[in-house]
């Protein structure tokens, strides 16, 4: 055995230990999740600037401060509150030593957003400049670090009023080039204002302010698509709202202690069961969850006093003593909201009778394609599946689907992915566009039907089999074609699947350059650009299709490099008439659009 060969030595010297700070630089994902370059809105840089915003918010929560100031620079954001201010003689640990500060005290921080004193220290370990100025009773701390470590302090006497002002710079060492998205940043704001009535936010002067809390949250997302006036309940610890729209699906919006869960959780499934418990309870009825639920769109929020997360990204919330509680107030309030509105009592009941009707109508074409569902089931045609599910737990997490255009594509993809957590569906060319059509249309239509299949989400859209669905279509009009009518067939059947971040688009490389020595892959002509001046002598390859790309090339874009673009939307209430414009009948309006915005 050579000697490069043999293990490295393990012994005394090879046990080190990190700082707190140290260790949340070395493994920030465990801290913040994605890194990211701002792309997203699960990126890093959005998760430090909630973090800040997180502990206004309980100040807030706590009855300090009705205001809260927001400011984004360039790269720098600034957070400046009107609380109680940390105390001045511990404003150095409250940042920068772990498990310190007071929302270990229920008689201090009740109903926390923080978790386990991380946050700040987190963003103060990633950032390349972090100052903190706390304002007490006329009196100022202000400390300086830089990637975690203390730069300077200064005291002195102030006329500032009380709270504290946080301003940081993200570490181009952790984070490298990145960019602020605002539109990201105002709807994490409006969020919030929703959540804390009464509470007034101001990102870059922009007033962010909700008086009717989640009914103004779901009436701004939903429009006036609503089949009946909002039902809205606010109590001390639970506020919910829901009503019917005319899409497909169940669509919720979940937080917890003003934390949105995207993933919900057991606050969500006690609200849903609560709802049908409720509803039942008024009617004496014994109505299938389907039919009550089918085409709901709800909000519910909860104030839990020791939150458990199942991440420091707090995106599910894993309390089950909660349940009781939410299914008794929930259901007691939704009987009190429909004895006290009986036109909207009698419309749900329509709509329950209604949606019955539908799903033994869907029943009936699934039972005219049971034998096909059958063989289906075991081999669906053009589907390549991988060995991991999100059913299998932590190891099917990072599960994904690859949804191609054509077998080029998909040859090229198939040789070199990861078998364990990549599958392939291939599609044979153009699907067909269901906008506008019944949910029945999917069984008539084999390539939609198997891919709905492949995906598990026939029944239900918690069954989904892989963590991220992405779109995997050449960069040209019928690649951009394809990719239109899938996110149609998503957003018009299955339009959860995109609010909850399942949807993304795989980017690939357009051009290749590359001389003797080295290969660039570029994404854009500026790339390219850029590539071409660096590399003397360079050729430069134009990829029109994914399957011009080698698959020894390939695994690279879709390794540990993967470049994704997630599907989100601003608003439900805009989904349906940008789709009508879109993917609708109105080819003249659509004609007249492209004639005169054509570049």
């Amino acid at each position: 055995m050579a000697k490069e060969d043999l293990p490295a030595v393990y012994d005394e010297s090879t046990i080190k230990t990190l700082s707190s700070l140290e260790h949340i630089r070395l493994r920030s994902g465990m801290y913040i999740g994605r890194l990211g370059d701002g792309s997203n809105l699960d990126d890093g840089i959005y998760i430090l600037l909630k973090e800040v915003v997180d502990n206004s918010i309980d100040e807030y929560i706590m009855g300090f401060g009705k205001r809260i100031d927001i400011t984004l620079e360039g790269e720098k954001a600034a957070v400046r509150d009107y609380g109680r201010g940390i105390p001045l003689g511990k404003v150095v640990a409250a940042v920068s030593i772990i498990n310190t500060g007071a929302k270990y005290n229920d008689d201090v921080f009740q109903f926390s957003v923080g978790l386990n004193g991380v946050g700040t220290k987190a963003v103060n370990a990633l950032s390349g400049h972090f100052l903190v100025q706390s304002y007490r009773e006329g009196e100022y701390f202000q400390a300086v670090f830089s990637q975690g470590k203390l730069l300077k302090e200064e005291t002195g006497k102030t006329n500032e009023p009380n709270g504290t002002y946080v301003e940081f710079i993200p570490d181009k060492a952790i984070f490298g080039e990145f960019k602020f998205n605002t539109e990201f940043i105002q709807q994490r704001m409006w969020n919030y204002a929703c959540l804390n009535s009464g509470l007034k936010l101001y990102f870059n002067k922009e007033k962010f302010e909700a008086k009717n809390g989640l009914l103004d949250l779901l009436g701004a997302e939903i429009g006036d698509k609503m089949a009946y006036p909002i039902t809205w309940y606010k109590g001390q610890h639970i506020e919910f709202a829901f009503t019917h729209t005319e899409s497909y699906g169940e669509t919720y919006f979940s937080f917890v202690n003003g934390q949105y869960t995207s993933d919900g959780g057991t606050h969500l499934s006690a609200f849903r069961e609560a709802q049908l418990k409720g509803i039942n309870d008024f009617y004496k009825e014994t109505y299938n969850g389907l039919d009550v639920r089918e085409g709901i769109a709800g909000a519910v929020a909860v104030k839990v006093k020791n939150p458990i997360f199942e991440s420091q990204t707090k995106n599910k919330l894993g309390n089950t003593d909660i349940r009781a509680w939410i299914l008794q107030e929930v259901r007691e309030a939704i009987v009190d909201f429909l004895h006290k509105n009986p036109e909207s009592a009698r419309v749900l009941k329509d709509r329950i009778i209604s949606n019955e009707k539908l799903r033994k109508e869907l029943n009936s074409v699934k039972k005219e394609a049971k034998e096909a569902a059958k063989k289906i089931a075991l081999n669906i045609p053009k589907l390549k599946d991988c060995k991991h599910h999100l059913e299998d737990g932590e190891k099917g997490a990072g599960s994904m689907i690859f949804i191609t255009e054509g077998n080029s594509a998909a040859g090229s993809m198939i040789t070199c992915r990861d078998v364990y957590n990549q599958a392939i569906y291939a599609l044979r060319g153009k699907p067909e566009n269901l906008h506008g059509k019944k949910r029945t249309e999917i069984y008539k239509n084999e390539e939609l039907y198997n891919l709905m299949m492949a995906l598990g989400i026939e029944n239900d859209v918690e069954a989904l089999r892989y963590g991220k669905i992405v779109i995997a279509t050449d960069a040209d009009t019928d690649g951009f074609h394809i990719r239109n009518l899938v996110m149609s067939f998503f957003l018009n059947f299955f339009e959860e699947l995109v609010v909850s971040g399942r949807v993304f688009i795989l980017e690939t490389p357009l051009f290749r350059v590359r001389n003797k020595k080295t290969t660039k892959y570029c994404y854009n002509a500026k790339e390219r650009d850029l590539a071409t001046a660096e590399l003397a002598g360079s050729e430069v390859t134009r990829f029109k299709g994914l399957g011009e790309i080698s698959p020894s090339e390939f695994g690279q874009f879709i390794g540990k490099d993967i470049r994704l673009v997630d599907v989100n939307i601003q608003t439900l209430k805009t989904i349906g008439e940008t789709l009508d414009f879109y993917m609708g009948k109105n080819t003249p309006n659509r004609r007249q659009f492209i004639m005169e915005n054509l570049r």
